[in-house]
């Protein structure tokens, strides 16, 4: 919603500004279907040359994030905690009734009541993979933190590949503006002998160019490229918390201990209070009796 909010703002702003000033919109409506088509054309020309398909397809879906937002919400949160909870307790109690949930989650009756958290694949990775490492002896609280922080590591640099993307797009848009103005005033200059009404449309035209180099990029395509960023860091905190959860289970602190240091490392937004935590899990302690 604020996305969309944010660029009504953005057009209304400008090209009401222009007209209160006195503009008149004739000239830019002219010149903008030939502008775009060199500008909008080369920037997705150059954007194709330096991304592969898989790239491609990828920033094309995240960049419904300015829209959507953030994918995990504060009721996602009390779920993953809710989730950690019951591994942890059953590795405590029955590690061997642990390994048809690690090992087939996608039929395991826990995981089952989170199908959100079921369906995001590196997620469930994530607690699947750090749990049978633990259940291997390979327990070691500060070498599974490292191999922990290397793999998100990874994964939060690809993630970030869409905003990197986008914001090469919107470096280039302002010379690429520059690049259909210069070809607007080569084509003025082959008409100098039109009365100078013609030619004052010709240059404004051409003009037109490097306004929409100047837009694009700074009020359309730089603020995508922001957003799907802060998004994306926003996102990953989903995954942070799993892992300090799961580093917490390995020091063998009590399973509440371990949910609420998770708990306590949630962003605030998002953050579940402690005593619905604490309903939550009581919920789970009554149904598991």
């Amino acid at each position: 919603m604020f996305g969309i909010i944010g660029l009504v703002v953005i057009f209304v702003m400008v090209f009401g500004g222009y007209m209160l000033a006195g503009g008149k919109l004739g000239i830019i409506l002219k010149a903008m279907p030939f502008e775009m088509v060199m500008i909008g054309g080369a920037a997705l020309g150059t954007f194709l040359l330096s991304n592969d398909l898989p790239s491609v397809k990828q920033t094309a879906k995240d960049i419904g994030k300015v829209f959507k937002g953030p994918k995990w919400k504060p009721a996602d949160y009390r779920d993953l905690l809710c989730l950690l909870f019951e591994l942890v307790r059953i590795a405590r109690t029955n590690p061997v009734a642990l390994e048809e949930h690690i090992e087939n989650p996608s039929e395991s009756a826990v995981f089952s009541r989170y199908p959100k958290i079921q369906h995001d694949h590196e997620s469930v990775e994530l607690i699947c993979d750090t749990l049978r490492a633990a259940s291997m002896n390979y327990d070691d609280p500060h070498q599974v933190e490292e191999v922990l922080d290397k793999r998100m590591e990874t994964n939060q640099h690809h993630a970030m590949h869409s905003s990197h993307a986008l914001q090469s797009v919107a470096d280039a848009l302002p010379a690429l503006g520059i690049v259909a103005a210069v070809l607007g005033i080569i084509k003025t200059m082959g008409a100098l002998d039109q009365p100078p009404e013609i030619l004052g449309k010709m240059i404004g035209g051409a003009l037109v160019g490097t306004f929409l180099g100047v837009f694009l990029a700074y009020g359309i395509v730089g603020p995508f490229a922001t957003r799907v960023k802060t998004v994306t860091e926003e996102d990953n905190h989903f995954h942070i918390l799993i892992r300090e959860v799961l580093i917490a289970n390995l020091y063998s602190h009590p399973p509440n201990i371990c949910i609420e240091v998770g708990r306590q490392n949630a962003p605030h937004h998002v953050r579940p209070t402690f005593g619905d935590l604490e309903e939550a899990m009581r919920a789970l302690k009554q149904d598991a009796a």
